[in-house]
This record gives structure tokens, C-alpha cells and sequence, in this order.
């Protein structure tokens, strides 16, 4: 009889909460996400998603429930877990004045990569996204999507199986914005990594995409597209999001869902 080994989810969080002060920003959060699988954690600005990746990765503790990646708990575990998982916050984190390859070599340098190796790398990984020829590039020199991009070759230097990215597409135009998705999935495709993508935008879900829904520090859904609109009676995610949000319907055009008065919430 064939043995079948058991993988254990790329990221599994349970009974999640978070305040700061007498603000719950998140609330028994809990969902998890399988490996090689590209997930939307969609929400509106103020829906408790910063706060949750400041959690899995470690910036703040966690001090309710429990968060694993890939079965190594981020309280007792950091270690493990961390290196399973790679990054891109929304804030850019560049330096400017060094040049592409000299920002990717002095991360790679971070976690313990001997300089040959680096290169190796930082060229295999800039080749995937079309930006070879700007290795000795400053980074000054770039357009705010090329900066995420090189972000993103950054996350994936240590080979992480998890790759967190937080509205990764804010302040970019649309052809930057679809471009930035564009090449996620293209290295969730090559390399078999698992995603966990932040964003407040509806049009960033494709319809073979698995969503967690998140509003005000509360997972309303959380499943295979198709599974979310179909148990919510609904034509298609827009209008699933909406339903469970309490919004007013949002237009088929895509963009921003807008709803009245949301606290301020992280």
C-alpha cells in the first residue's frame, strides 16, 4: 500500500486576536492556506490586514491563538518559521542611493548567503521578471512598480515557501498594478510557493483564486471563489463581497469599495 505523507498547511492561523489598547483590531481570526496556492486576504482599508501580517511574521507577539507555517508555531518555533516565509510590506524599503544588485546582495548577505550564491540568484530571480539588465541600476532610477518588483526578488532571495505581500500594488497605476499580479503568480507557477495577498481592491481576485474575506478583525468567508459566491447567493465575488460586507453594490468595474464611517482600525 502506498504511504501517503501529509503536508502540513503553508500557513494555518487559529483563534487569532489582537488589540492595541482597548481597540480589538483583529477578532479569533482563523483560516489557513494551503501550500502552492495563491490566497486573497481581501478587506477594506482599516479591516485589521496590516495587523495580521505584523503577527505572522513575528513584529508583534501573538498573544491569543496561534499561527504556524508550515507546521513550526511563530511563538515557539520563530526561527523555523521564519525561514519558510518571505515578505513584501506596503511601505517601500529600498535604498535609493544603492544599486539593485547592491539592496538584493546585502539581503541575501542577512541571511547567511555566501556572495556567489547571491548572484546566482539575484540574477535567476531578476531574469524571471524582466529586469536583468538593471542589476547596476540605482534603485532611485526606477518606477514605483520596478522598485515593488525588485521588493518582491528580495522576499524570494532565501527561498521562502510562504510569501506574505501587503497591498503590494498601492500607488501604482493599472498597467504597474497588473503587471505586479501578473508576475506573483507567474513565480507561484514556477517556483510552487504559496501566496497570501493583502488587498482592499475586488478586482485583483481572479475567479480561480482562494479569498479569505476579512472586515473590521473578523474572517466573514474564507474558501475557493466559487464556494464564497455560491453560498452567499451571489453573482460573482463583487457581489459576495458586498453582501457580507454590508455595502451598496459594487460596479463591475473593479477599484475601491467604499464603505460609510469605518473606525480607524490597523
Amino acid at each position: 500500500m502506498v504511504q501517503i505523507e501529509w503536508e502540513p498547511p503553508a500557513l494555518d492561523v487559529s483563534g487569532v486576536s489582537h488589540s492595541y489598547g482597548q481597540k480589538k483590531a483583529l477578532d479569533g481570526v482563523s483560516f489557513t492556506i494551503a501550500p502552492g496556492r495563491f490566497t486573497v486576504l481581501l478587506g477594506l482599508n482599516g479591516a485589521g490586514k496590516t495587523t495580521l501580517f505584523s503577527l505572522v511574521s513575528h513584529l508583534y507577539d501573538t498573544r491569543e491563538g496561534s499561527i504556524r507555517i508550515f507546521g513550526n508555531d511563530i511563538r515557539h518555533a520563530s526561527g523555523e518559521a521564519l525561514r519558510r516565509l518571505g515578505i513584501v510590506f506596503q511601505a517601500r524599503t529600498l535604498d535609493l542611493d544603492l544599486s539593485v544588485g547592491q539592496n538584493l546582495a546585502y539581503h541575501a548577505a542577512l541571511h547567511g548567503i555566501g556572495r556567489g550564491e547571491a548572484m546566482a540568484r539575484i540574477r535567476t530571480l531578476l531574469g524571471q521578471i524582466d529586469m536583468a539588465d538593471r542589476l547596476h541600476d540605482k534603485a532611485r532610477s526606477l518606477s514605483g512598480g520596478q522598485m515593488r518588483r525588485v521588493e518582491i526578488v528580495r522576499a524570494l532571495l532565501h527561498e521562502p515557501s510562504l510569501l506574505l505581500l501587503d497591498e503590494a500594488t498601492v500607488g501604482l497605476d493599472i498597467r504597474s498594478r497588473a503587471d505586479i499580479l501578473a508576475t506573483i503568480r507567474a513565480l507561484v507557477e514556477a517556483n510552487g510557493i504559496g501566496v497570501l495577498w493583502a488587498t482592499h481592491l475586488i478586482d485583483e481576485v481572479d475567479d480561480k483564486d482562494e479569498v479569505v474575506i476579512l472586515d473590521k478583525g473578523r474572517v466573514l468567508a474564507a474558501g475557493p471563489v466559487a464556494a464564497i459566491v455560491r453560498q452567499t447567493g451571489s453573482a460573482d465575488i463583487r457581489q459576495a463581497f458586498a453582501s457580507l460586507s454590508g455595502l451598496a453594490p459594487i460596479p463591475s468595474g473593479g477599484g475601491t469599495p467604499v464603505l460609510p464611517a469605518v473606525g480607524a482600525r490597523r
